[in-house]
């Protein structure tokens, strides 16, 4: 296979990056090459990190976290705050430890933002008071998304043009530093990229869409064979809270209060899901150090890894 890309004759370690739509298979694929590689994973993975949301967030199984360690997974509570930033200073901190003894880390995840703000960094922006936050989660969700979206495009008119509209969370947090700073939420951004003292090698995995959507419903089915309703059950209390703002949550939710039925629940966490699949794919196809490929390529993915990095499995 022709390198779209040299190889790098470096003594720098290599963070390698499988990243790719939910469902997609990157959690095996991954746990496999971090054990063949002798390595470990990182996961860039927003909501697998909540240790009370592990079926709805399909975290590793144990044979798979058996097989390399993890990390990131299961480390925060719901009720815990955290962000982009602090997941970019935790997991470079983790990396001058495990580049101690290795050459090659691997990580995994569908966050696109989580991923861009290790490999490239993300810009530093001034922390947001809680009882702001409080307050503006409190109106969007009385007044809803119109109000939100209205509410953006008065402060801040260049960053309404950018933004996901369908994303009430990367809206709020724009509102939230406007309103905080009295300065547009876009002056802050400059997607400078920082300096990184390791070398990154990205991986794509994807499916022809009807083999991914086919595997999302089957795996909607298999969670709540596990016992995802039960999970939503024992969360429903704390919905309010960001960390639930998640498909799979969302729509059990609405079933326990009775605005809808299982049966229709369970089809709107795979319709949603597979448009969040959709949306992931929209972000990563943007990004041109991703080189791309079926899950099952695994000889190929591996070799490529070898004659990229120089490091032998």
């Amino acid at each position: 296979m022709k390198l779209t890309q040299p190889l790098q004759k470096t003594s720098r370690p290599w963070l390698v990056v499988i990243t790719g739509p939910t469902g997609v298979g990157k959690t095996r694929l991954c746990a496999d090459l971090a054990s063949v590689f002798n390595s470990s994973v990182i996961s860039a993975d927003s909501r697998q990190m909540f240790r009370e949301m592990k079926i709805g967030t399909a975290v590793p199984s144990p044979d798979q976290m058996k097989k390399s360690k993890h990390y990131f997974i299961g480390n925060l509570s719901i009720h815990d705050y955290y962000n982009a930033s602090m997941f970019e200073y935790e997991s470079l901190e983790l990396l001058k430890i495990l580049f101690e003894s290795t050459k090659i880390v691997f990580m995994t995840g569908g966050s696109g933002l989580y991923i861009d703000a290790l490999c490239h960094g993300i810009d530093d922006l001034p922390t947001v008071d809680p009882e702001l936050r409080k307050n503006l989660s409190k109106e969007y969700r009385l007044y809803g998304m119109k109000w939100l979206r209205d509410h953006l495009k008065k402060l801040d008119p260049v960053h309404y043009e950018r933004v996901d509209l369908k994303n009430p969370k990367r809206m709020l947090k724009a509102v939230e530093i406007s309103l905080m700073t009295g300065k547009p939420y876009s002056s802050y951004l400059t997607s400078r990229k920082k300096e990184r003292f390791f070398n990154v090698f990205k991986i794509g995995l994807n499916r022809e869409r009807k083999e991914l959507y086919k595997i999302i419903n089957y795996r909607v089915d298999k969670m709540m064979k596990q016992g995802l309703l039960k999970e939503a059950e024992t969360l429903y209390e704390y919905r309010h809270l960001n960390a639930l703002n998640t498909v799979g949550y969302k729509e059990l939710f609405d079933y326990i209060e009775g605005s809808i039925t299982l049966e229709k629940a369970v089809e709107l966490i795979k319709r949603n899901s597979r448009r969040y699949a959709k949306r992931q794919l929209t972000w990563m196809a943007k990004d041109k150090e991703i080189q791309w490929f079926h899950p099952d390529d695994y000889l190929r993915i591996s070799d490529l890894i070898e004659t990229r990095t120089g490091i032998k499995p």
